[in-house]
């Protein structure tokens, strides 16, 4: 290889459509892995929730692991990945953009101290920034994963089927409420991610060049082990009140295009923390952090170490 040839090559290799494509890889590989965890919180979020009249809209309430354990006897464990397909579409999106808009704010918009450091103020902002773009992009597929999460619940509790499959779902939302309800728990949808990332990427990029540089560590798994398990501490403590409210928002029966339980992402929160008290919203934290986990673990793990041999530079 050339002179120029490797120049190009490395050039291309910190392109933005590279990147992109490395994180969207190595979301699919964390979100299949993690995704019966997902499942479980979107239960979970769900337990508790009251119609109009006041009335519970849910027949049993269970922990995460009777959860679990309820979708495996009664649905069939096939039923534990049921909605991955709108998850990784919403994945391969969502983390390129994400991941790809912060490499951008950190290095051409508000950019590295001389020293090579990026201050929290900077990676918290960019985190955020990042995830709500790359959230609002991705939106319309997590509405049709709720939705597909919820099926077996409701057949179960004897209501009729509301979507067979990704597409059939997608089709029957645009048809009944046209294209702006796609868009339907945008709002909690947009804040939630803005929340996590602002603590996984902030809190990712902040542990490990604190590591490194008063650290004798280097830059590998072990460093990367350490910081992906503090963000995704921190993200799940975050996120997890938007996700409750996205979710209950998300899944809710619509008559006429408009939520018969929500007027919106306000009326939500209030309405949840008036019935069921503050603590309903972190209903389904254990699993949402059980997941997370696993899921910063296997994705920071992947991500840097499929850019290393794809020849781009470290996060």
């Amino acid at each position: 290889m050339t002179g120029g040839d490797r120049q190009s090559a490395l050039v291309y290799a910190d392109s933005f459509w590279f990147k992109y494509t490395l994180s969207a890889l190595a979301a699919v590989v964390a979100e299949t892995v993690t995704y019966p965890l997902d499942l479980t919180k979107t239960r979970l979020m769900i337990q508790g929730e009251k119609n109009v009249e006041g009335n519970s809209i849910t027949v049993q309430k269970r922990g995460m692991v009777s959860t679990v354990i309820g979708i495996v006897r009664e649905e069939g464990a096939t039923k534990i990945f049921q909605g991955l397909t709108p998850a990784l579409y919403r994945h391969i999106v969502y983390t390129g953009c994400r991941m790809s808009i912060y490499e951008i704010i950190r290095e051409k918009v508000l950019k590295r101290n001389p020293d090579g450091s990026f201050p929290i103020w900077k990676s918290s902002l960019g985190g955020l920034t990042a995830g709500a773009m790359g959230q609002f992009i991705a939106s319309p597929a997590d509405l049709v994963k709720v939705q597909m999460q919820m099926e077996g619940r409701r057949r179960l509790e004897g209501k009729p089927p509301r979507v067979k499959n990704t597409a059939q779902a997608f089709r029957k939302i645009i048809t009944e409420e046209g294209f702006r309800g796609l868009y339907r728990g945008v709002v909690p949808n947009v804040q939630r991610a803005a929340l996590v990332n602002m603590g996984d990427l902030a809190t990712y990029d902040t542990v490990k060049q604190r590591i490194l540089r008063n650290t004798s560590l280097k830059d590998n798994w072990v460093t990367h082990t350490i910081s992906s398990v503090c963000s995704g501490f921190v993200a799940a403590t975050l996120g997890t009140p938007a996700d409750v409210v996205k979710t209950r928002i998300m899944n809710q029966p619509t008559e006429n295009g408009r939520g018969t339980l929500y007027k919106g992402t306000l009326d939500c929160l209030v309405k949840t923390v008036r019935q069921e008290g503050f603590f309903a919203l972190y209903k389904g934290f254990l699993p949402i952090w059980a997941r997370m986990a696993p899921w910063s673990l296997t994705f920071w793990i992947s991500f840097e170490e499929i850019r290393k041999l794809c020849g781009a530079s470290s996060f």
